[in-house]
């Protein structure tokens, strides 16, 4: 009779769960969801309380995952898990180190642990991008635009005022899980596939691959490779650093690729002349060249329909590109406009150990093209010089606030 009883019991609990499971495959999102397992959670035996007794204190956390979650939205994620092993609390933890600051700039506070969480946790990461990017995600493909071509002008900014630029772009590998979360088996792996399609580039741009446990730290810090913060070895970005972390350097160093530094891939391109459109050129052409290799060794860059390009941060998806440009200001900073030029430019002020010098770059990645979010930094960057200059002559700069974009 126990028997029986049992059988019975098993059976009534191997009914619930596939219908828990069909309705998240069903429901999450409104997207396709067939990466998603039968009941990972299942395989895991974690001792966690209720999701009430497990929700973080958000008081006073400064970050976008601690102004969005809340414990409706905490106890719908408390029980997924990817095909990797990756739960929400793992998605969460950057912003529970880091809590941010009040007067500071707000972080994402969040991180992916492979591309499925973008699927699994959609309902969470969705309002995350939305509110660091200021868009929409809509049922579109983002749009790109890497025809470096179609940028006007960034060769022709003022070299009095405009130090250095710097142009990057980071990019995730399919079929490995993002730098938190992957092994060091996984690692050494993305490690011997960057080998690979690096000595494809090599035909057409000559360079070398650097291993970081080769190079001193005068060597690293003359390719502007830093040591891991503790922020990263406390949410595992660097574990077992410097472990198959490698930096490629083309000879005349017009580009870096750094593999496993942040994220799996970074193509890097600096130009001490200020010369954004150089810089952009020379990323566009040999990103598009080893998005060709990485596909032709059936690992390809990480694509999300809704999302675009996508790594283990939030604030990267849709292009994963950063634009950078070092200027020289001593006015325009103390200006009271200042804030209100920088939000309609769409564009970020970060001071620098000089009082006088500023790097200007692109608040967002998501919801623009490439040509565009360059383009945004661009014409901010010439638009600042004409302010700085204005006001070296005692002028106003009043009619020059541009109107809300």
């Amino acid at each position: 009779m126990l028997t029986t009883n049992t059988t019975i019991l098993r059976y009534f609990v191997g009914v619930v769960q596939t219908a828990i499971c069909f309705s998240i495959k069903t429901t999450i999102c409104g997207r396709s969801n067939n990466l998603i397992p039968p009941d990972p959670m299942a395989q895991f035996h974690l001792k966690r309380g209720f999701p009430q007794e497990e929700f973080p204190d958000l008081c006073r956390n400064f970050t976008w995952m601690g102004r969005i979650l809340t414990l409706d939205l905490y106890r719908r994620q408390f029980s997924r898990c990817t095909q990797s092993g990756v739960i929400f609390d793992d998605v969460i933890r950057p912003g529970l180190e880091e809590p941010g600051d009040y007067l500071g700039p707000v972080s994402v506070g969040c991180v992916a642990g492979d591309a499925e969480s973008y699927i699994l946790f959609c309902d969470f990461f969705d309002r995350v991008i939305e509110a660091y990017h200021e868009q929409k995600i809509t049922s579109q493909t983002p749009e790109s635009d890497l025809n470096y071509d179609n940028l006007k002008g960034g060769d022709d900014l003022d070299r009095s005022y405009a130090v250095r630029c710097e142009v990057s772009v980071v990019r995730g590998i399919e079929d490995f899980c993002f730098p938190t979360h992957c092994s060091r088996g996984e690692r050494r792996q993305l490690l011997t596939l960057a080998r690979q399609a690096l000595e494809q580039l090599e035909q057409k741009l000559a360079g070398r691959l650097l291993l970081l446990t080769d190079l001193s730290q005068e060597q690293q810090s003359e390719l502007n490779l830093k040591a891991p913060t503790s922020f990263q070895l406390r949410i595992g970005v660097a574990r077992d650093w410097p472990d198959a972390r490698a930096v490629w350097v083309s000879e005349d160093r017009s580009l870096l690729v750094w593999v496993n530094i942040d994220e799996h891939l970074r193509l890097v391109s600096t130009r001490e002349d200020a010369n954004v459109a150089q810089a952009f050129q020379c990323i566009c052409i040999n990103l598009q060249k080893l998005e060709k290799y990485y596909r032709g060794l059936r690992h390809p860059f990480i694509w999300k329909q809704q999302l675009g390009w996508v790594t283990s941060s939030p604030a990267n998806v849709g292009t994963g590109l950063r634009i950078s440009v070092l200027i020289k200001l001593q006015h325009l900073p103390k200006h009271k406009h200042l804030k209100d030029v920088l939000k309609r430019l769409r564009i970020n002020m970060d001071k620098t150990d000089s009082p006088e010098l500023y790097n200007i770059g692109n608040m967002a990645t998501f919801g623009f093209t490439e040509v565009a979010l360059t383009q945004l930094v661009v014409d901010g960057v010439k638009l600042l010089i004409i302010m700085e200059k204005r006001l070296e002559g005692s002028l106003s700069i009043d009619e020059l606030v541009p109107a809300q974009k």
